[in-house]
C-alpha cells in the first residue's frame, strides 16, 4: 500500500497547484453561463474524451481536470443508484423509476446526461438493515452483474472524463449487508471476523472478496464498517469488528488491505463512528453524546486504522457529534471532515456521503444538500434522491460562486486520482467466483470464529440432532443439517438433541427452552437470556461458519473463537487460551 500512500501525498501537492490555477483564470470560460434546466441533456462541454498524459494517478487527475468543463466537474462529484438491471434496456417500471429520478430511462442514458463519475448498484436481502433506501435492485448474478458494469463504462468511455475509468460502487460488507449474494464467495460477518482475532484471515478473505468482485466489474466497495460496537445498535450490529477499538482497528486495516491488493477501492463507515449510537441513521439523526476525549479513544481508532492501511475512501455517517459540531449530521460539518478527518486523522483520500436519499440528509432540495456536503469536504454525493436536482443545485451554486470553484475542482481531482489509482489492472475471469481458494479463506476465518460462551469447551453433540430455528430461516436450517451429515452428524426431524439457531432481528421469544444448544447467528446478546447448558455464537449464518458450526459440533474442530462484544453474565469464551 506504499504506493497508494505515496500518491495520495502526490495528489494534495497536485490539488494546491491547480487550485490556483484555476482561479486565476484557467476555468473554462463557460462558467458564467447559466445553469442547464433539470430535463435538458448538458451539452456546452465537448463530448470526446480529453487525453491525459503518462503519469502517476495525482498527475492523470490534475492534467485532466484542468480540461474539464463545468458540467463534468459537477458529474464527476455524483454517485446515484439507477433502476434496471442492464445499461440500455430495462422494463417499463425501471424506466418509469429513472425518470422520475433522472429524467432519463436508461442508467445508460443518466451517464450521459449528468456526466456521472460513478453508479452504485443497490438491492436487499430480507435481514438487510438497509432495506429502506434500496428502493430498487441492479444484482440478479455475477453474469448479469459484469454485463451490466461492462455496458456503464461502455456509456462513459466517450465523456470528456472517459480516459478516467468509471466508478461502481455497491455495498457489499459480508454479512447481512451482502447485495450480491448468488454465485460468490460469501465471507462471514465482521464480528465473526473480531471473534476469529486473526487480520491475517480478515485480510486473506477479503482479498479473495475483492477479486471476486473485480471480476463482476465492480471497483468500489462501500466496506470495512469501521464503526465500534458499544451499543446495541440493531443497524450496525454484526456489521462491525466489535467493540475494542484496537482490536478492530487490526481488523478493518486487514479488510482495506485484502480489498485494495485485488484492485477494489475500501471505503472505511461511518465516520465519525455509527456504533456509538444505536438509532438508525435511515429514519432518524443520530445523536453522539460522548466527549471529544471518548471519540477519539474509541470511535475514531479504526478509522484512523484504515486511513493507515491506505483506504482510499472514507464514508461520512448522518451523525450528530455534540462534542464537536452540535446540530449538524456530520455528512454536512466542516468541523468534523476537514477539522477531525483531514486535519486530526490525516486522511487525504475521496470522502463519500453515506445515503442522501436517508432522511437526515432529505431536511434540504437535493440541490442544496448536495452543495451543503460539497462545502462541508465530502467529494463524491452518493445516491441523491433526485439526480437533475442535485446536478443543477451544484451547477448553479458553481456559477454564482456559493460552491467556491476550488473546493469542486479539489473534489474532482480526488476522485480523478482514486480512479486512475484503480485504473491498469486486468479484470478477472468470472471463473475466479467460488474458487475453491477463495472458499478456504472464508472457511478459516468462519472456523476461527466459533465462540463457546457456556458449556465445556469443544464437547460434541452426542445422539442425533435435530435442527431448529426461529421462524423464516428454512435455508439455514438446511444448510447446517447439510453440514452436518458431511461432518458425519445423524440429522433427524424430531426427537433428536435440539441445536436451535437465531438470528438477526431475534429475541427471547425467539429462544426454545428445551434446546441443549443455543447458537446466536448475528450479534450475541440474546444468549443471556437463553437456558440452554451449551451456548455458542458464529455472528453469521453463512455457509462457511455452518460449516465451522458444524465440525465444532462434530467434535472435529475447537471452537476458537471470542466474542468481540461483551454479553451480560456470560464469559468471551470459556475456551482457555
Amino acid at each position: 500500500m506504499t504506493r497508494v500512500s505515496t500518491t495520495l501525498r502526490r495528489g494534495g501537492v497536485a490539488l494546491a497547484v491547480l487550485t490556483a490555477l484555476l482561479v486565476s483564470g484557467c476555468a473554462d470560460p463557460r462558467e458564467t453561463a447559466p445553469p442547464a434546466p433539470a430535463a435538458s441533456v448538458p451539452s456546452a462541454a465537448p463530448t470526446t474524451p480529453v487525453p491525459v498524459p503518462a503519469g502517476d494517478p495525482a498527475a492523470h487527475a490534475a492534467a485532466l481536470v484542468t480540461r474539464l468543463a463545468d458540467e463534468d466537474l459537477v458529474g464527476q462529484v455524483l454517485m446515484p443508484y439507477a433502476y434496471g438491471d442492464a445499461a440500455d434496456r430495462v422494463s417499463p417500471a425501471s424506466a418509469a423509476g429513472n425518470r422520475s429520478l433522472a429524467g432519463v430511462d436508461t442508467p445508460a442514458q443518466m451517464i450521459g446526461k449528468y456526466r456521472l463519475g460513478g453508479l452504485i448498484l443497490v438491492g436487499f436481502s430480507a435481514d438487510d438493515p438497509t432495506k429502506g433506501n434500496q428502493e430498487t435492485t441492479n444484482v440478479d448474478n455475477p453474469k448479469q452483474v459484469r454485463a451490466l458494469t461492462s455496458g456503464l463504462r461502455e456509456a462513459a468511455a466517450d465523456l470528456p472524463a472517459g480516459a478516467a475509468p468509471f466508478l461502481i460502487g455497491t455495498d457489499q460488507e459480508h454479512g447481512v449487508v451482502t447485495r450480491i449474494t448468488d454465485g460468490v464467495t460469501l465471507l462471514p460477518s465482521a464480528l465473526a471476523a473480531g471473534a476469529a482475532g486473526k487480520p491475517e484471515l480478515t485480510e486473506a478473505a477479503w482479498r479473495a472478496a475483492g477479486t471476486e468482485l473485480a471480476a463482476m466489474g465492480v471497483n468500489v466497495d462501500f466496506a470495512p464498517v469501521a464503526d465500534v460496537l458499544v451499543t446495541r445498535s440493531t443497524v450496525i450490529g454484526s456489521r462491525s469488528y466489535g467493540a475494542d477499538p484496537k482490536a478492530a482497528g487490526a481488523q478493518v486495516g486487514g479488510a482495506v488491505r485484502g480489498l485494495q491488493a485485488a484492485g477494489v477501492a475500501a471505503t472505511l463507515k461511518h465516520f465519525p463512528g455509527h456504533g456509538h449510537s444505536a438509532t438508525d441513521s435511515h429514519t432518524d439523526l443520530p445523536v453522539l453524546d460522548q466527549p471529544r476525549a471518548a471519540l477519539e479513544a474509541g470511535a475514531w481508532v479504526p478509522f484512523r486504522a484504515g486511513v493507515d492501511a491506505g483506504a482510499l475512501a472514507v464514508m461520512s455517517g448522518h451523525l450528530d457529534v455534540r462534542s464537536v459540531d452540535p446540530g449538524t449530521p456530520a455528512t454536512f460539518s466542516h468541523k468534523l471532515l476537514t477539522g477531525v478527518l483531514r486535519d486530526q486523522l490525516g486522511f487525504k483520500g475521496v470522502v463519500i456521503t453515506d445515503g442522501m436519499n436517508m432522511a437526515p440528509a432529505k431536511r434540504w432540495s437535493p440541490g442544496e444538500a448536495a452543495v451543503r456536503a460539497l462545502k462541508a469536504g465530502n467529494d463524491l454525493i452518493l445516491m441523491p434522491p433526485h439526480v437533475g436536482q442535485a446536478y443543477d443545485g451544484l451547477l448553479a451554486a458553481l456559477r454564482d460562486g456559493s460552491l467556491p470553484r476550488a473546493r469542486l475542482v479539489e473534489a474532482a481531482t480526488r476522485v480523478l486520482t482514486m480512479k486512475f489509482t484503480l485504473a491498469g489492472r486486468a479484470t478477472p475471469d468470472l471463473s475466479t467466483l467460488a474458487a475453491p481458494a477463495h472458499r478456504d479463506a472464508a472457511g478459516e476465518l468462519a472456523a476461527a470464529a466459533v465462540t463457546v460462551l457456556r458449556g465445556p469447551c469443544g464437547a460434541p453433540v452426542r445422539g442425533p440432532v435435530t435442527v431448529t430455528t426461529s421462524g423464516g430461516r428454512a435455508h439455514t436450517r438446511a444448510a447446517l443439517t447439510e453440514a452436518l451429515t458431511s461432518a458425519g452428524v445423524r440429522v433427524v426431524p424430531k426427537g433428536g438433541t435440539v441445536v436451535h439457531l437465531v438470528g438477526y432481528g431475534d429475541g427471547a421469544d425467539d429462544l426454545r427452552a428445551d434446546a441443549a444448544v443455543t447458537v446466536a447467528m448475528d450479534t450475541p446478546y440474546v444468549l443471556a437470556k437463553a437456558t440452554s447448558p451449551t451456548l455458542l455464537a458464529t455472528y453469521s449464518s453463512s455457509r462457511a461458519s455452518m460449516t465451522a458450526l458444524a465440525r465444532v459440533l462434530a467434535g472435529k474442530a475447537p471452537p476458537a473463537g471470542r466474542s468481540p462484544v461483551p454479553v451480560p453474565g456470560l464469559p468471551a469464551t470459556t475456551c482457555a487460551g
